[in-house]
């Protein structure tokens, strides 16, 4: 009886892979204007849900976020404008993939230097 139903995991994960936080009210009749949102929304972190993006929040600072995107699309601002303001107003944190500078630097070294640890711990060569 359990092999039977084996096969509802993946159809349920396939089915409800992309689920987003966005409510009806919240989408742009533009179509092309709403995917850029959509996008601009994946780069931002919410500030309530850790590593989650604002497109999949519920969080209302989430919420407020996506309208603000969707506003600021429907004034003519470019992506990158968005990002900047929003940026300016949050911090690095809001950024899912932070700018190199010397204040962050230690995001983008201790992965590397973690990994590169691990491998060396993982290969190393007994002694007999």
């Amino acid at each position: 009886m359990k092999k039977k139903y084996l096969f509802v995991l993946p159809l349920l994960i396939f089915f409800f892979e992309v689920i987003y936080a966005v409510e009806p009210d919240e989408i742009l009749d533009n179509e092309n204007l709403e995917n850029i949102a959509r996008e601009i929304g994946k780069e931002l972190r919410c500030m309530v849900c850790q590593n989650e993006d604002i497109e999949n929040s519920n969080a209302d600072i989430a919420r407020d976020l996506r309208l603000l995107v969707r506003m600021k699309l429907s004034k003519g601002e470019s992506k990158k404008e968005i990002i900047n303001y929003i940026h300016s107003r949050y911090g690095d944190y809001i950024l899912f993939s932070p700018p190199l500078k010397t204040s962050t630097i230690a995001l983008w070294a201790i992965p590397l230097i973690f990994t590169i640890f691990l491998t060396l711990i993982f290969f190393k060569r007994k002694k007999k």
